[in-house]
């Protein structure tokens, strides 16, 4: 497909350097001009001053100038002004008021990590010597940034904005709760969530494989256990294994592994679950805060604040709840 990447994400957030801290230890290198780096993505999250936590901007990738041209006339045909430079299409979602930008941008090109040898009923691909996963003492650093989940008062609006607007595809919906999203071949890079306000739930970030979920997970826990929040378990819409932790600002950062990849799109037919079915096959059951964050309720009272500032009266308080099943990839 045209659009090939997530490259980068920025988040607003009260407290920028206590939240920066956190990533850092999370695995992700601090770079010039404050951006915080994967492995192989390069600089990929940038933290900005904000009132309260949300997604400021996001940076997607495509491979030439026509792509860009393309997302423009299918952006000005949904009726969204789109500010065009040489190498890059920007313009501002309608809904939540991120900005989005599609930057022409090389193809995310990773080194293939060595496999891990198992032992299995019938196949002994190790003996003799521990397991790998268990003699590893390097921390744990992500090699790139996989997707971001955003809330939106607008769920069809913002899918839209998404599908017909920026050219992503459909991988898997919740039915009428939640659309996973890819720009990539991943299985998403986006999930788009029906929800009570704007806001951002969760970055993911990948790592090598399950030993590097855990491991990673583990190390943040170790003097900060009020950080986890939910895993290890494994997801059914993507697949892939997982950890939750929650940063400083109240958002949720995942690590990752082993997630679907979608190569030929005639060889993938999007499912839509209902229920609970998308979101976990083994783990834990999520706790009620994952499905309803325990801010929410504070970043309603603020949107509501906002929304009084802007239009001189009182803001809707009409938002439909959060649908238990919600598959948070």
């Amino acid at each position: 497909m045209p659009l090939h990447r997530l490259s980068s994400v920025t988040i607003g957030v009260p407290d920028p350097t206590a939240t920066r801290d956190y990533y850092t230890e999370f695995g992700l290198s601090p770079e010039a001009d404050g951006w915080l780096g994967t492995r192989d993505g390069g600089n990929q999250l940038r933290l900005v001053h904000a009132p309260a936590r949300r997604l400021v901007e996001i940076v997607i990738g495509a491979d030439d100038p026509d792509d860009l041209d393309a997302a423009a006339a299918r952006l000005n045909a949904l009726g969204l002004p789109a500010e065009r430079t040489a190498d890059s299409v920007a313009t501002q979602e309608p809904i939540a008021g991120f900005r989005a930008v599609i930057r022409v941008a090389d193809r995310l090109i990773q080194t293939e990590t060595p496999a891990t040898p198992y032992n299995g009923p019938g196949r002994l691909e190790r003996h003799g010597t521990r397991s790998p996963g268990v003699l590893r003492e390097d921390p744990v650093r992500p090699r790139k940034l996989g997707h971001a989940v955003v809330g939106s008062v607008d769920y069809e609006a913002t899918r839209r904005f998404f599908v017909d607007g920026l050219g992503f595809k459909l991988s898997d919906e919740i039915q009428g709760a939640g659309a996973f999203l890819r720009c990539s071949t991943d299985h998403h890079n986006v999930l788009v969530l029906r929800a009570p306000v704007n806001f951002l739930h969760h970055t993911s970030w990948q790592v090598d494989d399950i030993d590097d979920v855990g491991r990673g997970a583990t190390a943040m826990l170790e003097d900060n256990p009020e950080r986890h929040v939910w895993g290890l378990g494994r997801h059914h819409a993507g697949s892939n294994f997982f950890w939750y932790l929650k940063d400083p600002a109240g958002n949720f950062s995942e690590y990752y592994a082993d997630m679907d990849c979608i190569v030929d799109d005639q060889l993938w037919t999007p499912e839509v679950f209902e229920g609970a079915k998308g979101l976990f096959d083994w783990g834990p059951p999520p706790p009620p805060s994952f499905l309803h964050p325990e801010d929410l309720a504070a970043l309603m009272t603020g949107a509501h604040h906002i929304a009084q500032s802007v239009s001189g009266g009182a803001a809707g308080s009409g938002f439909p709840a959060v649908h238990s099943g919600s598959a948070l990839g």
